[in-house]
């Protein structure tokens, strides 16, 4: 049986490894999506990460179409008693909109009237009655920290939110935070979702010094991207061609130096060992982080679901997870970590 994990010091406890619905209504359709999320749920699978902008980026979408399709799935399983929903708040969602006399000019941000209306509408699109981990997606430097906290602390005294969560926060930002919980005594982020993986640029910086304050203050962290857009998944090879993949020409082909290749031979070099895939290999080495708890994972289909999936089943040695660390120069980061 699985083990689910701890989302920091919270009561929440997800599957190790997150479903990102980024992609849904984007590069997968609706029928699409609807497979990967039976697969995931069909392997224990309860942890869903989506956002209220997903997918504004597709051609004539305002967003919310993520949280539509999920919305539409649960209602049809039946299931959402035996999920955990985290959604996000902060990105522009179109035209202004009105209530009498007040109009809010921009349908973003992390002010109070933005959250709540914001709120109130991926309830909607989600067809549920609450939220269980409800996240701010990145920092809005005009509104004030307790404007915020205060706003998502009545969210969760209504019942909307059951959990609150911050996502691309510095080390001093998220201290910021929890300090004016302390203060104010409003809720305290109970995770942050970095991107972060083997081969993430800010990768050290993470390890320096946000980790440190993850595990001294009991923050789950949840990063996205844990796969670095399919570079270490062992489809990027030293002197071979880019696959053939949209992200080939892109994150892909920055990523390959020397030593982002040398880490993708070692992994590769231990899956064989293993008789596993690097997927797994790399998500495996990311659960064995101390301040890890399940990295957000994103699949176009279910072939590359179950692939990540498949690394419940798999466990690396000291050896080998010094191995990795090792050659992806994460034995210095380590050290100053637990310095």
């Amino acid at each position: 049986m699985t083990n689910y994990r701890q989302v920091g010091k919270s009561g929440l406890r997800v599957f190790p490894l997150g479903l990102g619905t980024m992609q849904f209504g984007w590069t997968a359709d609706e029928a699409r999506s609807i497979e990967i999320m039976d697969a995931y749920y069909a392997a224990g699978g309860n942890f869903i990460d989506t956002a209220d902008i997903y997918s504004s980026w597709a051609a004539n979408n305002a967003g919310g179409v993520s949280e539509e399709i999920i919305g539409r799935w649960v209602k049809a399983r039946g299931n959402r008693a035996d999920l955990v929903i985290a959604t996000k708040v902060r990105g522009a969602m179109g035209q202004n909109f009105s209530e009498g006399r007040n109009t809010i000019k921009q349908r973003e941000g992390l002010s109070r009237g933005w959250i709540i209306k914001a709120c109130e509408d991926s309830l909607k699109r989600l067809q549920t009655d609450y939220i269980d981990l409800y996240q701010v997606h990145w920092v809005d430097a005009a509104t004030p920290i307790e404007e915020t906290l205060s706003a998502l602390s009545d969210l969760v005294k209504k019942g909307y939110v059951r959990y609150i969560g911050c996502s691309n926060f510095a080390a001093w930002r998220l201290m910021q935070s929890l300090w004016a919980s302390d203060k104010h005594g409003f809720e305290k982020f109970v995770s942050i979702q970095p991107e972060y993986s083997l081969v993430q640029p800010t990768r050290a910086n993470f390890e320096r010094e946000l980790a440190k304050v993850c595990l001294e203050y009991g923050v789950g962290v949840v990063p996205y991207s844990p796969l670095a857009g399919g570079f270490l998944t062992g489809k990027y090879r030293r002197g071979q061609p880019l696959p053939d993949s949209v992200r080939a020409g892109g994150i892909g082909s920055s990523r390959m130096n020397d030593q982002n290749m040398d880490t993708i031979e070692k992994i590769i070099e231990i899956a064989a060992a293993k008789n596993c895939t690097p997927t797994q290999v790399s998500l495996a080495w990311l659960l064995a982080q101390p301040f890890m708890t399940a990295p957000i994972i994103g699949a176009n289909n279910t072939k590359q679901l179950e692939d990540s999936m498949g690394v419940v089943n798999v466990s690396l040695s000291p050896d080998e997870i010094t191995a990795i660390s090792t050659v992806s120069d994460w034995t210095r980061a380590r050290t100053e970590l637990e310095n």
